[in-house]
């Protein structure tokens, strides 16, 4: 079935802007609060949402085999667990009903109130319930460059990574949407010097600027998803903020790794942009040496070009620009990811959230984390006015964007907007 909703040529008759994230060739899917207090599945154009549950119940949706319900649920589970076949014709659907050239809708002054809503006036929710968490640790940067701080730098790389998608299964009930506010956690550390441990908040608070896959159900328990089978099972990508504690992360991580300096909160963007619409973005990931095994092994172009950034903001402070990446640099894809996830048996379902790892590239610049950028605190970033951060500090808010460009198209993901608050008081612990 041909991806109609990507023509590039289209154009829809709500207002959309060139710089915008959203044309009508995106179509991203989330879950939003109406201005009547009522939780829909939805998407977007430019700025406009449009409830997909109130479309279906006016019968725009006719001619596609859907449950009555399947757009009035607080997530994206049910719709997701479709299957592609169904995500192609309903974002199909979408890009003909509010193609310019379409008067179905445009013309139904009394359905378009009902349908569409101002982004003010909605109220943006997690679009999936999230069941299982993965993260992944797939640049080979990122990888190069912790190891190189904290190993020996001629053997930065531990012996499997180039072999394997490394890989830990992270906690999904602190995976918040863009807005929510996310608390400095305490834990244990080791302070420098010392051969006891103290409790306390995270002197070490970092992000990690990465991007997150959403699957459908994917195979039953004992049955491995081929790598060439495995984009079948990925609806879509958000942006994800992975927050880490490096202090705590330090002192716990062995033998079993990440624990509390991981679990206490991820971000991610509210719209799920699909696999479909980043098709016109395809291009080749970096060159895998050693080869993989046979069951990693693909030809073709299974990587996609999203530049990606991160903005620093101190409270009360002007924005900087500290990062600037793209998805590209991915040593591992999400296939290869998917495929070694599975290989085992482990079962996959509707809604579960695959982590890339944090995304660095080649330069300093590119860096995915103030851990990288601020090498381990050696060298203070500069910011505007004076300031300078080695880590994030209370009150800092982090602005991670992406989006692709390509002849004039874009698409984008919007934002994952986070403020770090103090960690919560002692006294009860």
């Amino acid at each position: 079935m041909s991806i109609k909703a990507n023509d590039p040529s289209r154009q829809s008759w709500l207002p959309v802007s060139e710089d915008s994230d959203f044309p009508i060739q995106n179509i991203p899917f989330g879950v939003f609060l109406t201005r009547d207090d009522v939780i829909t599945i939805g998407t977007r154009i430019g700025d406009t949402a449009i409830d997909l549950g109130a479309m279906h119940q006016l019968g725009y949706f006719r001619d596609i085999p859907l449950t009555d319900d399947i757009f009035l649920q607080d997530s994206l589970n049910d719709f997701i667990s479709d299957g592609k076949k169904t995500w192609r014709l309903v974002r199909n659907r979408i890009a003909e009903v509010f193609d310019k050239r379409n008067p179905e809708l445009q013309q139904q002054e009394e359905h378009r109130k009902t349908v569409l809503f101002s982004m003010d006036e909605i109220e943006m929710q997690l679009p999936v319930q999230i069941g299982d968490y993965t993260d992944f640790y797939s640049s080979k940067e990122h990888a190069t460059n912790v190891g190189s701080m904290f190993r020996d730098p001629d053997n930065a790389l531990l012996p499997n990574w180039l072999h394997i998608p490394v890989g830990y299964h992270g906690r999904s009930s602190t995976i918040v949407p863009s807005g929510t506010p996310v608390r400095r956690p305490n834990g244990q550390t080791l302070p420098q010097d010392s051969d006891q441990p103290v409790f306390g908040p995270s002197r070490r608070v970092d992000f990690e600027l990465e991007m997150a896959f959403i699957t459908t159900d994917a195979n039953k328990m004992g049955e491995p998803i081929p790598v060439s089978e495995a984009e079948d099972y990925i609806f879509g990508l958000v942006l994800f903020n992975d927050w880490s504690a490096r202090d705590i992360q330090k002192w716990e991580y062995v033998p079993l790794g990440p624990f509390l300096a991981k679990n206490f909160a991820s971000s991610i963007s509210p719209w799920i942009v699909t696999l479909d619409a980043l098709e016109p973005f395809r291009t080749s990931s970096p060159p895998q040496q050693p080869e993989p095994l046979p069951y990693l092994r693909q030809s073709g172009k299974h990587s996609f070009d999203i530049a990606l950034e991160v903005d620093l903001i101190p409270d009360g402070g002007t924005p900087a620009t500290v990062s600037k990446s793209n998805f590209k640099y991915m040593y591992w894809t999400m296939a290869q990811q998917l495929a070694h996830h599975t290989v085992n048996g482990c079962k996959v379902n509707s809604g579960d959230m695959m982590g890339s790892g944090t995304i660095s590239g080649p330069t300093p610049d590119s860096f995915g984390s103030m851990l990288e950028l601020s090498w381990a605190g050696s060298k203070p970033l500069s910011l505007p006015g004076g300031i300078s951060r080695v880590f994030l500090e209370d009150g800092d808010t982090v602005v991670m964007r992406g989006h692709c460009n390509k002849g004039g198209l874009r698409i984008g993901f919007g934002e994952v907007r986070t403020k770090l608050l103090p960690a919560p008081g002692l006294k009860h612990l």
